[in-house]
């Protein structure tokens, strides 16, 4: 089969106000890498994913985007503390034990994405 070591995989998050999102996506604790007028490239640690300036309602209301984190109530915290939800004005849900073995709090972007950022917790 030969070499198929992978070296990552990144998603093509749609934006319906490109600006509008890139701001949001750095609020929220993300470095923006770089950007042209059709993508902006974002990471925060290992984990990284790309922002299009490409909008589809239907795209984007069945888009989702799952980021595992060290410490949920931290990323949390900082969601209220930047505002994130009223600058924005979208949803965001505070965190809850899930029972799939996931602490983790819902957020909505300004274009609809739904992320849902998380850590393990230990098995009852």
């Amino acid at each position: 089969m030969g070499n198929l070591a992978t070296i990552e995989v990144k998603a093509f998050v749609p934006a319906r106000d490109f600006d509008l999102s890139k701001q949001f996506y750095q609020d929220l604790g993300f470095d923006m890498a770089w950007s042209s007028d059709a993508l902006a490239y974002f990471c925060h640690g290992d984990s990284s994913f790309l922002l299009q300036n490409y909008y589809v309602k239907e795209h984007a209301d069945n888009f989702m985007m799952h980021l595992l984190v060290e410490d949920v109530d931290a990323w949390w915290k900082h969601v209220e503390a930047q505002g994130i939800a009223s600058k924005y004005g979208i949803k965001a849900e505070p965190p809850e034990d899930r029972d799939w073995g996931l602490r983790d709090f819902i957020l909505v972007d300004p274009t609809g994405v739904l992320w849902r950022i998380g850590q393990d917790i230990p098995s009852k």
